[in-house]
């Protein structure tokens, strides 16, 4: 049963979801999986059940957060929208895979993944060294959906919009600047997180277990409780996004993602703290 102290911590979760996701280019599952996966269980569901319903509702909340995120964005021209739509149509593809994927997959792998994705994926970010020089952002559809296919697979597989792994990837691998990252990959999220939604709908279908109102994998009233914040702090986001340099922008990326990935890990409950 959703009580009055779970409803405030997902209305709390979704404020910061949203200014996350307007600061970062990402869809704020790092964040909302942990406190989801904490109510659920409270409320007395499977492991296996609250992580597949924490993911699938993540993801049709990165919907209306990356079409605000990207409307932000691009009212300040940094939205590469050739790239965006063509990261997009292939992460639709990989994140309707990996939904389907993640429904066949036991909870405590999925959670182990989780986290080893992000902790990797900001260590890179953190120790990675800017070019002396400038270079230009590579134009290169091919390359693009060599690196977006198996990037969305993975994200929707863990529950993500993509942003969380697809930014990096932007930065080291295709050269964008950084405030052109995070707005092509808010625009990105916007077709890749519809491959999601449907996986994680149609494959948590007639699953038992599930509390109600719920379309599969997703819990309406966690939903209502974290989009309705989120879409109130996301332009906060957007704005302090833009006044940041590139590194203070990459570093408050990569500090956040290796908490989140610690977390999911267990690090903080094996050492005992409560954070």
């Amino acid at each position: 049963m959703m009580t009055v102290g779970y409803v405030i911590a997902l209305l709390g979760t979704g404020l910061v979801t949203g200014f996350a996701g307007g600061l970062l280019g990402v869809g704020g599952g790092f964040i909302m999986t942990p406190v989801q996966y904490w109510v659920y269980t409270e409320m007395g569901l499977s492991s296996d059940v609250a992580i597949r319903l924490a993911f699938g509702t993540n993801l049709l909340v990165f919907l209306p957060l990356a079409t605000n995120s990207a409307w932000g964005h691009q009212r300040r021209e940094a939205v590469w929208w050739k790239a965006a739509m063509v990261l997009g149509s292939c992460g639709f593809i990989g994140a309707l895979s990996g939904a389907t994927a993640a429904a066949h997959i036991p909870g405590s792998i999925l959670k182990i993944v989780f986290g080893a994705a992000v902790l990797a994926i900001a260590i890179r970010m953190l120790i990675a060294l800017p070019s002396a020089v400038a270079e230009e952002p590579k134009d290169n559809a091919w390359l693009w959906v060599v690196w977006a296919l198996p990037a969305s697979f993975v994200s929707a597989l863990i529950g993500l919009g993509g942003g969380v792994l697809m930014v990096p990837i932007m930065v080291l691998a295709f050269k964008f600047k950084m405030h052109i990252a995070v707005g092509t990959s808010a625009a990105m999220m916007m077709v890749t997180s519809v491959g999601g939604i449907v996986g994680y709908m149609v494959n948590g279908l007639g699953v038992a277990g599930i509390p109600s109102p719920s379309v599969g994998y997703v819990y309406i009233w966690s939903w209502l409780c974290l989009a309705a914040t989120s879409i109130a702090t996301v332009q906060l986001g957007v704005s302090t996004a833009h006044r940041l340099p590139a590194k203070h922008l990459r570093r408050i990326f990569a500090v956040i993602a290796i908490y989140i990935g610690l977390r999911m890990l267990g690090l903080f409950g094996w050492l005992g703290w409560p954070i």
